[in-house]
């Protein structure tokens, strides 16, 4: 089958959306299924205010129309409501083509963190973009509840993997070599990886009252403001790949402060990584860590992380294996709606 992609989310953003999404296309690709990515660098495109790093296409409709009927999918998927999603939606609708869509983000609580417009302005601009979808897929079965308390339907479950043979525990000696700055640190390490930005709470980490080293690895628009903030905190940039993997592998703790996440896929790198996770009882690490015994859930976040540095990496591995990015996969594939392909006779 071939499957078209449409998402506003794309390298070189480092963050969990596209981390799944290129994951998805390396896993559906190893299933035998073709996959067509449309996305913001092959349109022109502006920075995004306040987030540089993410780019916006610009009056991608035409150009985006143009690559739908070249590729000729079986089925339309699209990922983001930004500007690329709104057109690819515009376009379904309009040649009565049916599509799936993803709630991957809480856009509204961000749009209130950093904009203050109230909630259920934001909620219905994006309950509008997803109504006509055949199905939206959540990741969880929290974040489905929430949705579906405000209006949203035809939800349908697409939960998350990790890849647990680059996150893994790692030897010190690998880590000496590798991370030399982690491993000179002396006491426990408390580690955050993800945006620097400010609907992701961070400073509710580094408020924190806990004894040893503070870590935040990640790039984002609140990272200089943070830096002076806070000289006594090692702040490392994004880390892709093998280093990423090494700084989870070095840490302690990994503490998430989040309260918007819908999933988290840094909680499931960390537990494959051997290290425990500190977090508030919310969305997200709710789904992740639940009862399980490899994290700590606690609304005092300082004492979520002080209680979780006795847990064994063992114990957060094993909990890790239990995600599969194969059976994300299958699930993604049992959400989509393929249609027939003689509909582009008429819209070629």
């Amino acid at each position: 089958m071939r499957i078209l992609v449409v998402t506003d989310a794309w390298h070189p953003q480092v963050n969990g959306v596209v981390r799944t999404l290129g994951t998805l296309r390396s896993e559906l690709e190893r299933l035998g299924h073709e996959t067509v990515f449309v996305t913001p660098d092959l349109f022109r495109s502006l920075p995004c205010p306040t987030y540089p790093e993410i780019r916006l296409a610009l009056k991608p409709g035409r150009k985006l129309s143009k690559l739908i009927e070249n590729n000729q999918p079986c089925a339309i998927h699209i990922a983001t409501e930004g500007p690329l999603g709104w057109a690819a939606r515009r376009y379904c609708l309009k040649k009565k083509v049916p599509f799936t869509t993803a709630y991957h983000t809480k856009f509204p609580e961000y749009i209130q963190a950093r904009f203050r417009v109230p909630l259920p302005v934001s909620y219905k601009v994006v309950r509008r973009f997803h109504a006509p979808a055949a199905s939206i897929m959540v990741a969880t079965q929290t974040i489905q509840d929430e949705l579906e308390k405000r209006g949203f339907e035809r939800i349908r479950r697409w939960s998350r993997g990790v890849d647990t043979d680059l996150f893994r525990p790692r030897t010190r000696e690998e880590l000496a070599e590798k991370v030399p700055h982690m491993t000179a640190l002396t006491g426990p390490i408390f580690l955050y990886v993800g945006r620097v930005a400010v609907e992701k709470n961070i400073q509710a980490f580094l408020d924190a009252p806990l004894q040893g080293n503070k870590v935040v690895v990640g790039d984002g628009p609140q990272l200089d403001d943070l830096r002076r903030k806070y000289p006594s905190v090692l702040f490392t940039g994004a880390k892709i790949g093998e280093e990423l993997a090494c700084h989870y592998s070095a840490a302690s703790v990994f503490v998430f402060p989040s309260r918007t996440d819908t999933f988290g896929l840094v909680l499931l790198e960390a537990l494959a990584s051997g290290v425990p996770v500190a977090a508030y009882p919310v969305p997200g690490p709710l789904d992740v860590i639940g009862g399980s015994p490899a994290g700590v859930l606690d609304r005092d976040l300082a004492a979520a992380a002080r209680e979780a540095l006795v847990i064994s990496p063992e114990v957060c591995r094993a909990h890790a294996l239990s995600f599969s990015w194969e059976a994300c996969t299958r699930q993604f594939l049992s959400n989509l709606s393929p249609f027939d392909t003689s509909l582009w006779g008429d819209a070629a």
